[in-house]
C-alpha cells in the first residue's frame, strides 16, 4: 500500500500545485470584457459576413459600444438588428437604407462570344488566370459560380444562361459576392436605385459589337436623353446615378443594345 499512497499524495500535490498556477495565471492574464459588448455580440447575426467593414460580428460590437460605427451598420441583421443594438446601448437606431448586390453584366452563353472551351477548375479566379478567362470581353461575367458557392446567405443561384441571379430578399449587401468575383460583376446598390446599366465593359463600342450583342457602346444616347443629367459615359461604359434618376424611362428607350434597364419589377 504504501506505494499506491505515495503516487496518490504526489498526484494530489501536483494538482494542487497547478490548481495554484491556474489561479493565478487567470488573475494575471484577466482581461476585462465589458457587458455592453457581450451584449451588442448576442444581438449581432454572428455570420461574421464582414459587411459592416469590421473582421467579424465581435469586433462590430467593439466598435458600436465605442461610438465608432452606428447602431445600423450591421447589413446582414437590418432594421431589427439596429433596433436591439440601440436598445442596449440606449441610443436612436437611424433606419439605414438596403442595398444590395445587382450583376452587372448580361453577356449570356448566346450572347456573348468565347475565346476557348475552359475545361479547367470551376471558379472564376481560377479561370481568369488562364489568358484571362474563356469569354471574349475583358469585363464580363465568367459564369462559374464563384460569387454563388461564397455568398454566406444563400442569395444567389447560377441561371441557366450561365449568369448568376441574385434573390434580393435574402441578399443583405455584405459585400461577400464582390470581393470574391474577379471582375467584380456583382455590385452593391441601394435597393431603391431605378435605372442601371448592366454591364461592366469599358472596350470601345467597335470592340463591344464584336464580341458580345447586349454591351454598352458608350454611345451617350442615354446620356443625352436623360432628363435628370444622371447618367455620365466613363470610358465607354453609361453609368447612372441613382440618386438623380427618377426611372423615368427616356434612356432605357434610347438604348440601343438594351444594356440600360429598369431596375424596378413590374
Amino acid at each position: 500500500m504504501g506505494p499506491i499512497l505515495n503516487a496518490m499524495v504526489a498526484m494530489g500535490g501536483i494538482g494542487l500545485a497547478l490548481s495554484i498556477v491556474l489561479g493565478i495565471a487567470s488573475k494575471v492574464f484577466y482581461v476585462y470584457v465589458d457587458p455592453k459588448v457581450v451584449a451588442v455580440d448576442e444581438c449581432l447575426p454572428g455570420a461574421n459576413c464582414g459587411g459592416c467593414g469590421f473582421a467579424g460580428c465581435s469586433d462590430c460590437a467593439v466598435a458600436m459600444v465605442a461610438g465608432e460605427t452606428p447602431p445600423n451598420s450591421c447589413v446582414a441583421g437590418g432594421d431589427d438588428v439596429a433596433e436591439a443594438v440601440a436598445a442596449v446601448l440606449g441610443v436612436s437606431a437611424d433606419a439605414a437604407e438596403r442595398i444590395v448586390a445587382n450583376i452587372f453584366c448580361k453577356g449570356t452563353h448566346s450572347a456573348a462570344e468565347r475565346k476557348y472551351n475552359y475545361k479547367g477548375v470551376l471558379d472564376c479566379r481560377a479561370a481568369v488566370l488562364l489568358s484571362g478567362g474563356d469569354k471574349s470581353c475583358a469585363y464580363g461575367c465568367l459564369g462559374l459560380g464563384s460569387c454563388v458557392t461564397n455568398c454566406p446567405f444563400g442569395a444567389l443561384i447560377m441561371g441557366v444562361d450561365g449568369l448568376p441571379v441574385v434573390n434580393k430578399e435574402l441578399c443583405t449587401g455584405c459585400g461577400t459576392c464582390v470581393d470574391i468575383c474577379p471582375r467584380h460583376i456583382p455590385r452593391l446598390i441601394k435597393e431603391s436605385q431605378k435605372v442601371a446599366t448592366l454591364c461592366s465593359s469599358h472596350d470601345g463600342g467597335k470592340i463591344v459589337k464584336a464580341i458580345c450583342n447586349v454591351g454598352c457602346i458608350g454611345c451617350g444616347k442615354c446620356k443625352k436623353a436623360c432628363p435628370e443629367k444622371a447618367i455620365i459615359v466613363d470610358k465607354f461604359l453609361a453609368i447612372v446615378d441613382g440618386d438623380k434618376c427618377t426611372g423615368c424611362g427616356e434612356c432605357f428607350e434610347k438604348c440601343p443594345t438594351g444594356i440600360i434597364q429598369s431596375l424596378v419589377a413590374t
